[in-house]
């Protein structure tokens, strides 16, 4: 694992090879999506963020990973999340199916665009 950041390996390294691998899938995603994106520890999770504010945060739990954009991104995805347990500005993908990618990778880009709209 390709992890400069020791604050990210420190979270990482706490989850077995298989959700640290899970984990990395996202975080390969949003660099790829965001290329200069920058990564830090908020509220305890892995955070990408873009010009000094937050797009996203990630975070392993026992039986799944959440990914939490803000509430508005998830509600424009409503039709396509539908399936997967919700809160309030976040969502579940469960470690027993695989990662949903398609859906993981529209998720950042549509927050991605509400960031840049809000901040042009």
């Amino acid at each position: 694992m390709d992890l400069d950041n020791q604050e990210i390996k420190l979270y990482f390294d706490q989850f077995s090879k298989d959700i640290q691998e899970r984990l990395q899938t996202i975080r390969n995603i949003a660099f790829e999506l965001i290329p200069d994106a920058s990564e830090t520890i908020k509220y305890r999770m892995p955070t990408i963020m873009y010009k000094q504010k937050n797009i996203f945060h990630y975070a392993a739990f026992k039986n799944h990973i959440g990914i939490y954009p803000l509430p508005h991104t998830l509600e424009q995805l409503q039709d396509e999340l539908k399936g997967y347990v919700q809160g309030k500005g976040s969502i579940q993908f469960p470690h027993d199916e695989p990662l949903p990618l398609p859906i993981i990778r529209k998720i950042i880009m549509v927050r991605f665009q509400e960031f840049k709209e809000a901040h042009h």
